[in-house]
Parts: structure tokens; sequence; C-alpha cells
């Protein structure tokens, strides 16, 4: 070849092929350096391996020996009134319609109440149940049946008075949307059981969720990890059902073809979003005979519909309830039930005699099958809201309301049952207007380290390393209520 012929240019300016390497900024060196990145790039990552399908990603061995494989989270959105359910404060009585001492309120400012609001007494009475003698309000007759199976917790505290933040800091550890929740947590650490069904699923009965799907996002965890909601009516999940003209060999060769392109982009950049589109479509083939399965009740006894309360033909709580049991049998690791509408600033007596209609049957329900199936050692049920509230009445005549209670993220109550829990027993207290926890004060971040410690996993150890640093639900706080195994 003669490297000093010459190539016309526009213009008719005569240049050879050594100027034109040499002087137009490429060079033989910068063509290699093209060449060898390019192999890089078009190499397999070292942590594609890591990056597969979910289907692939069977469980996962936990921390350290342990009882629970799953998790049920009955979620009480907007906050029940720990003071009207189940911290009875017979002080709040003799100091009905007059203001709490300050020494009580300290400097805590409320969006809706001023200071030195008058308390409101409890508007239901309490009494004792069960062997322990744990007492309840009047509102919770089912609960009271299975009082010797869960162990309350009078002591709950939160960061965050608002409730978006407060129910987006319960699930996911911090108040802003981002970070991965509980159940994204969980499967990441523990794999899936469930081949035909997702590994996290969520549910909602109420009438609208503040901190919306942020609740059950995976944040930076791959995508394989966000809960999969299911809808009341109509399809479980939506477009599962094939388009007309579309049948079952078209769609396998189609799903085949969009695998194979996926595959070969995946072996290439190693994207782990990629790997979720493959699982994916996998898991969407499948759920097309798994979801409607799992939502026909009709396989269940007259006996187990009467005692959820649930018709089998309408979209309740019980309903629900009862579908977490089943999902709970085939395998899925973490179900979220959100029950909205507890957010009583006005009525507390009203809007709780409503909801605990709704809600305490299949609650109680839930936990009694789970025994009766052998299933309650293996399954954590979680009860509970994002706060609690005050022991002041809300009364403003300018925007409606009377007999309410405002935002209390001080103390609260909720209650855990099975997965190595011991029933029967009460942790913490508050004074004696129910204002402060007085004994065993119990973070949620120390909620979250004791759930994921039923389920074997350390929330120390239980890490992911985004933007330069590793990140935990519990970051950086919690720690494990030892008490409620003892």
């Amino acid at each position: 070849m003669n490297c000093q012929s010459h190539l016309p240019l526009a213009g008719g300016i005569p240049v050879n092929r050594r100027w034109f390497l040499r002087d137009c900024g490429i060079g033989l060196g910068k063509l290699g350096l093209a060449t060898l990145l390019g192999n890089a790039l078009a190499a397999p990552r070292a942590d594609a391996a890591i990056a597969q399908p979910a289907s692939t990603q069977g469980p996962k061995p936990p921390h350290f020996p342990g009882k629970a494989r799953a998790v049920i989270h009955l979620f009480m959105a907007g906050a029940p009134s720990q003071l009207d359910l189940f911290d009875n404060k017979p002080e709040l009585l003799k100091h009905d319609g007059k203001p709490l001492p300050p020494s009580i309120i300290g400097g805590q400012r409320y969006a809706f109440i001023r200071p030195d609001a008058a308390v409101m007494a409890p508007r239901f009475p309490f009494a004792k149940h069960g062997q322990c003698g744990a007492e309840l309000s009047s509102l919770l007759p089912h609960t009271a049946r299975i009082v010797d199976d869960i162990a309350l917790v009078r002591s709950v505290t939160t960061d965050q008075f608002n409730h978006a933040p407060a129910q987006i800091f319960f699930n996911t550890g911090f108040s802003q949307p981002g970070r991965p929740c509980i159940g994204s947590w969980v499967t990441y650490g523990l794999g899936s059981e469930a081949r035909d069904l997702p590994s996290f699923i969520v549910m909602s009965t109420g009438s609208g969720l503040s901190g919306g799907s942020a609740n059950w996002s995976s944040g930076f965890l791959p995508t394989t990890h966000t809960g999969v909601r299911l809808r009341n009516q109509g399809a479980p999940i939506l477009n599962l059902a094939n388009p007309p003209g579309i049948d079952a060999r078209l769609q396998q060769d189609t799903l085949e073809l969009a695998r194979s392109l996926n595959q070969q982009n995946l072996d290439q950049l190693g994207d782990p979003e990629i790997s979720t589109r493959i699982a994916s479509h996998e898991m969407a083939l499948r759920l097309q005979t798994s979801a409607p399965e799992l939502t026909d009740l009709r396989s269940e006894s007259a006996e187990t519909l009467a005692l959820y309360g649930c018709d089998p033909d309408k979209p309740s709580f019980a309903r629900a309830c009862l579908l977490a049991r089943r999902m709970v049998e085939r395998g899925v690791r973490f179900i979220n039930i959100y029950h909205e509408g507890w957010d009583a600033h006005s009525d507390v007596s009203g809007n709780h005699t409503n909801l605990c209609k709704i809600t305490d049957q299949a609650s109680a329900a839930l936990v009694q099958d789970l025994k009766q199936r052998g299933l309650l050692d293996s399954t954590l049920v979680v009860w509970g809201g994002e706060f609690g509230r005050t022991p002041m009445v809300e009364s403003n005549p300018a925007l409606g309301r009377a007999k309410g209670r405002d935002h209390h993220p001080q103390a609260y109550t909720m209650w855990l049952a099975g997965g190595g829990i011991r029933g029967g027993q009460t942790i913490g207290s508050t004074d004696d207007f129910g204002f402060h926890p007085v004994e065993d004060p119990v973070h949620v971040h120390d909620l979250q380290a004791t759930l994921l410690h039923c389920l074997s996993l350390d929330h120390e150890r239980l890490t992911y390393e985004f933007q330069g640093r590793r990140f935990r639900l519990t970051d950086v706080h919690g720690k494990v209520i030892h008490k409620l195994f003892s």
C-alpha cells in the first residue's frame, strides 16, 4: 500500500493517509484505545451474575436460624387512637374537660389544637381479657379473643408528625421517598419462595394512602424487589390478559424474541433493570394462571369465610386478610394490607366504631386461621399505624371538627403475633395521660430491626451500596426488642 497516495477532500485539497492519521486528532493509539474500550463495553460485567431474573432467585440463606419465613403487615393508615383502643388511662377520666398540666406537654406544638386544649377521656370502656389479663377497648371484641397470642407494644414512638412522612418513615426508615421499603429489603435479603407469584404483594382496602407508592417502592434496590399491588376490582393485576388476536403460540414466540433481545443487552451491560424487565415478562406469563387462582375463594370453606366475615365476591379488608393467608401458603414472602381512614380529627368515636367493625374480626381471624393451619410460628403478623393520637380534644368549629384527636408521634400502640413473638405480653408503658413513654420506649427503627430479626436477618448486616456508601433499613439506628421473644 502506498502511504503517500493522496485522497481528495472537499475543495480539491490533496491529503495523504499519514497526514489524516496524524493531524485529524485520531492517531493510531487512539484508534487502538477505541477498540479496547469497545471490547470492554461489549464484555459482560463482573457483577452481571447478580443481575439475574427474579425467577432464578430462589430462597437465600438467612443470617442465623429463626422461625419466620413471611410477614403480613396490617397497616392502619391514618393512625388509630391508642387511647380509645389499647392504652387505658383512668387519669384521663379525672381530667376530662380540663387542660393537661404544662409539665406534660412541654414545648410540643400541634397543627390543629392549642397546647391548652382540654383533655378528652377515652370514648369506650376497657376490660381485661385472656390469661394475660391485657386491657382492650370494647371496640375490639375479636382481638380480645386472641389476646394471649399477640404481644402489645404500648410505647412506640416515631420522628414524624404528618401522615405521608410518617408512613414512608415506618416503611422505609426515612421520611422522604426514594429509600427501599421493608418488603423490598426482606426479598432482597431472603429471595423468593414463590415461583408463580411475586414475592412482595400489596393490597389497599381503604380511602386513600397519604404516602402512596413510596411505601412499597424498592428505592435504589433493583426494581425486582418493588411490591406488586393487587387491585380490589376487576382483574387483580392489569394487562395480564392477551389482547384480541393474540393466541398462545404468538404470545410465546413474542416472549421468546423479547427475552433473547433483553438477554443480549443484559450480557453486554449487566444492568439489573434489564433483569427486572426479563423477570417481569416471565412473571406476567405465570400470573395469567396464578393470579386468578389465588383470588378465587370458592375453594374456601363456609366456616373459613364466616371466621373472617368475608364475602368472597366483594372487595373488603376481610377478603384481603384471607388472600394474605393464601399468599403465605403459596410462598409469598411479604404482604402489605393498607386500610386507610383512621385520621379522626373529628368524631373519633364514630370513626373508630366504623373502622373496628371493618377490621377487628378479620385481623383476629387471620391470626386464628394461621394458628389452626400451623402457619403462625412461621408468619409474623404486625398491626398498627404511623403514629398515635393526642389525649387532648380537637374541636374546631371553623373546620367542622368536634371530639376528635390530633396527631401524636410521642407514644402509640401496635401489636405483633407469630414469627417467634411470645404472645400474651405487653411491652412498654406510657405516663398517666398516655403522652410519653415511661418504660421501654420502642422507636420505629427498633420495630424494623425486630421485624428483620424475626426473619433471621441482622439489620446491621443487611446493607446495599449506593452512591458511595452502604445503606440499611434502620439507617443508622435501631435495636432488636429481645423482650418480645422471651
